[in-house]
């Protein structure tokens, strides 16, 4: 079974991270890649390592009017710049937009994969989680589903590497800036902000108006670690069992008893939450883990377009995280 799929944006890196996991899919035929500045250049050019059935793929100057035939298109665009285009796409075309214009907009199914993939199959239309609603979400699923928490009192502190902001990210982010350095961004209107509260919202039937959410850059490449601040009375036992309850049978969550860390789930899409709570102080702690390009952003891509195309939704993501 050969699915032709496509990507727009495949220089930056969540198109990169989509190409490297769609060049090993055992469905999934790599047709068509595009993009703006490297537009005329063969995938090879820009990938050295890619495989040699795909190195002279060219990359193509993004125009939904002149796409090929196919049946799935990855979108990994900066936010503001796919609506208008991704709208002239044919029907017949599944699309995941990675970037981040069609979260919680109508015809477009919001694909937090592991929280309800049932909603996502047969969609035609998703849009993918952000990198940090990606790692705090599967972490607060558990308890606001059974109402072990109070949705209107949330604070998450999130940490995330300097490749959370794509190739072409401003210069606070290159490496004299970052590195030996910690700083805070996006401070009380990160872009993030809205669909983390409209799917706590969703999750709890309650509200988010008290949703306090703080990134933070650290000197890594790639990772994130949220730690959720909330309250509730119920004991680490509760939540861990409420977790391990909530996200048996799927293959991508990890629940632990140790707080997590980055490196566990390094070129993965795997997810890792754990607990630490203490009821006579009304405090439970939330913990979560994702690659930022992983799990938050192209292996939940492809996770989500396995769903909408019927297949077996660990297709082609079962590689193990890179360690050290």
């Amino acid at each position: 079974m050969s699915i032709r799929v496509g990507i727009v944006g495949i220089s930056g890196f969540g198109g990169g991270e989509a190409m490297r996991l769609i060049a090993s899919h055992p469905s999934y035929e790599l047709v068509y890649a595009a993009g703006e500045s490297s537009a005329g250049s063969r995938l090879v050019d820009r990938f050295p390592g890619v495989p040699a059935k795909l190195a002279e793929l060219v990359i193509e100057k993004w125009d939904p009017v002149t796409l090929p035939k196919l049946d799935v298109l990855f979108a990994s665009l900066p936010t503001g710049t796919s609506a208008e285009a991704l709208a002239r796409v044919p029907k017949s075309v599944k699309i995941v937009d990675i970037g981040g214009d069609h979260r919680y907009v109508e015809g477009w199914a919001y694909g937090l994969a592991d929280v309800w993939p049932a909603q996502i199959g047969g969609q035609t239309r998703i849009a993918n989680p952000g990198c940090f609603p990606a790692a705090t979400l599967n972490a607060l699923a558990p308890l606001l589903v059974n109402k072990l928490i109070e949705p209107s009192n949330i604070v998450i502190d999130v940490k995330t590497g300097i490749s959370g902001a794509g190739r072409g990210g401003d210069s606070k982010f290159g490496y004299a800036e970052s590195n030996e350095n910690l700083m805070p961004y996006g401070l009380l209107k990160h872009v993030h902000m809205p669909e983390i509260a409209k799917t706590i919202e969703r999750l709890s039937d309650g509200s988010a108006a008290g949703l306090v959410f703080t990134p933070h850059l650290v000197p890594m490449t790639r990772g994130i670690l949220a730690t959720i601040y909330c309250r509730g009375r119920a004991t680490t036992g509760q939540c861990l069992e409420a977790a391990r309850h909530f996200y048996a049978g799927r293959a991508f969550v990890r629940v632990t008893e140790k707080p997590p860390q980055t490196k566990w789930a390094t070129g993965s899409n795997l997810a890792f939450v754990s607990y630490a709570a203490d009821p006579e102080r009304n405090l439970v702690i939330a913990m979560g883990v994702v690659d930022n390009l992983g799990k938050g952003a192209a292996g939940q891509a492809v996770q989500n377009a396995n769903l909408i195309c019927g297949l077996p939704e660990t297709t082609g993501l079962d590689g193990i995280p890179v360690w050290p």
